[in-house]
């Protein structure tokens, strides 16, 4: 299937279908829907037994171009919320109703559609086009209702090609009316990889890197699918070198492309490898650069509350703030058991909530992008003093960095111990010899028989198992659920499965609908490392 073609059928499919495709797709004889639709009885149902407080939040959602200034005289071209980057702030308590009507100003009839990253909400809410809406048209507006049911940090972006990957992204706040931690003040800090309007368009990013290595193999390799396979490219930068001087020149490049933008050579231990298939020029910490950071102002002794986000599209980021201990409190929006640390490692779609008592001076906020050799910066200054360099590189970058698989959920909100009904088995396949990236071994497409869903019934517990067949992480993310990582990890919506490697995690079915699972690199997730999760009718 061509590249123009396949937008029309995957996850970020640009037609306008209507909403609950798949659920016409019954194959029952008496037309009955094989699987609840997005605005069935089962979900108006459901919507009936979430809490309310009667309040509604209304606010408007303006998508269209601008030109953003990163900070250091850099601008972009790019597409943003109502004029910046990242969006301005949602923030609003638990049993809120969220009243948020988009406006698509964006270019050349591009359509769009918001997705509540983290939120289980009601299905024909969630923002997914050829599933659970029709895609906004550009000059249209559409309006998304929904209740807040849980707290916790959250985001939301589009759901439609590679747009994630612009500046169309904001930090969505779900506060607790009876909140236990005790802290003096807050900080959210949004994450971000950036190209666009800079070096070109995640588009071109897009067309360059699904051609894929085109089976060139390189010091050996043997087209493993994985483009970290070039000699032992671990120990980059203890040996001083970058990715652009371990790639290859643009003429041995697959297909005649350029290779703007495929990166080569990054490789991280904690990832287990491959770090990433995209190069990015900067990398942003809340919409500015190193050079020209963003600074938050308290006095010592304090005790803040850092809400961080990844809106990333291809990187993970190891976050640290110099001098300083995190006391790791939530992840995804859900309490764990307290852990410190000195780093964080963050995942795309990942968002960590941790605690911090500040210190006496100026103080770098670090996020590595892991395995790239770059870092973006924020400044947390308590008195008067100068600022850290941009390159600077606090040691605890390199204590204990702490990730998900060492975290356990809070008892209040562990699942309870139960009999799994349905056990789905996820086979991560494809690599970067094809730019293939797939689940059990096909892309995501509404048109292909074999693609089928993952069926669930409401009131099951599920087990889903991350097999990763291949030689790069995923950083997986259910709609409309949390998930629990074994028996008693933490509660995620949005989990590393490392290469090589699997990963069981448990949710109760109990959001009727129709419910994207990908990977949350946009990249892989656009072409085709998706799968739906669907109720039974």
């Amino acid at each position: 299937m061509n590249s123009i073609n396949r937008r029309f059928v995957l996850l970020a499919g640009l037609g306008a279908a209507g909403a609950g495709a798949l659920a016409a797709c019954s194959g029952n004889p008496s037309g009955t829907p094989a699987f609840a639709a997005p605005s069935g009885p089962a979900v108006a149902a459901a919507e009936k037994k979430r809490s309310s407080t009667g309040r509604t939040h209304r606010t408007t959602l303006t998508a269209a171009p601008v030109v953003l200034d990163l900070g250091a005289g850099t601008t972009a071209r790019t597409w943003a919320f109502s004029g910046q980057a990242p969006g301005k702030e949602i923030r609003l308590s638990v049993g809120d109703t969220l009243a948020a009507e988009l406006s698509n100003q964006l270019p050349n009839s591009t359509t769009t559609s918001i997705h509540w990253h983290g939120i289980a909400l009601r299905n024909d809410m969630d923002g997914v086009p050829m599933v659970t809406q029709q895609a906004v048209r550009s000059g249209a507006n559409h309006t998304y209702r929904f209740i807040t049911d849980a707290p916790g940090t959250y985001f939301f972006h589009p759901h439609v090609g590679v747009q994630l990957d612009r500046g169309l992204h904001a930090p969505l706040i779900v506060e607790d009316p009876r909140e236990p931690l005790s802290y003096d003040g807050e900080w959210v800090v949004v994450l971000d990889d950036w190209l666009d309007g800079v070096v070109g368009t995640p588009d071109e990013a897009l067309a360059e890197v699904r051609h894929g290595m085109g089976g060139m193999a390189m010091d050996g390799a043997s087209g493993t699918g994985s483009h970290h396979d070039m000699g032992d490219m671990g120990g980059m930068e203890g040996m001083g070198m970058t990715e652009d001087s371990a790639k290859p020149s643009d003429s041995s490049s697959p297909a005649g492309t350029s290779m703007r933008f495929m990166l080569m050579g990054a490789s991280s231990e904690l990832l287990g490898g491959d770090a990433g298939d995209v190069k990015y020029p900067h990398h942003l910490v809340n919409g500015r650069v190193a050079a020209d950071p963003d600074v938050y102002r308290s006095k010592p002794g304090r005790r803040i509350r850092l809400r961080i986000i990844n809106a990333g599209a291809d990187t993970a980021y190891r976050v640290a703030l110099g001098g300083h201990q995190m006391t790791i409190t939530h992840t995804d929006g859900f309490p764990v058991q307290q852990q410190q640390a000195d780093a964080v490692l963050i995942g795309m779609g990942e968002r960590y909530d941790v605690l911090v008592t500040l210190g006496d001076g100026v103080f770098p906020l670090i996020a590595l992008a892991e395995g790239k050799n770059a870092t973006g910066m924020a400044l947390i200054r308590t008195a008067s003093g100068s600022a850290p360099k941009p390159t600077v590189r606090p040691k605890e970058l390199n204590g204990r960095v702490l990730t998900a698989s060492r975290l356990r959920a809070a008892d209040d909100v562990r699942l309870l111990s139960k009999t799994v009904d349905r056990v789905h088995r996820v086979e991560l396949t494809g690599g970067m010899d094809k730019y293939d990236w797939s689940i059990n071994g096909h892309a995501f497409d509404m048109d292909d028989p074999a693609a089928r869903p993952l069926t669930v019934e409401n009131g099951q517990r599920v087990r889903l198992d991350f097999v990763n067949t291949t030689q790069m992480w995923h950083p997986m993310h259910l709609h409309g659920h949390t998930y629990q990582l074994g028996d008693h990890g933490p509660r995620k919506d949005t989990a590393i499965v490392l290469p090589q490697q699997r990963l069981s995690v448990l949710f109760d079915a109990d959001n009727p609908g129709q419910w994207m699972l990908h990977c949350h690199n946009a990249y892989h997730g656009e072409v085709g490392m998706t799968a739906l999760v669907a109720y039974k009718s």
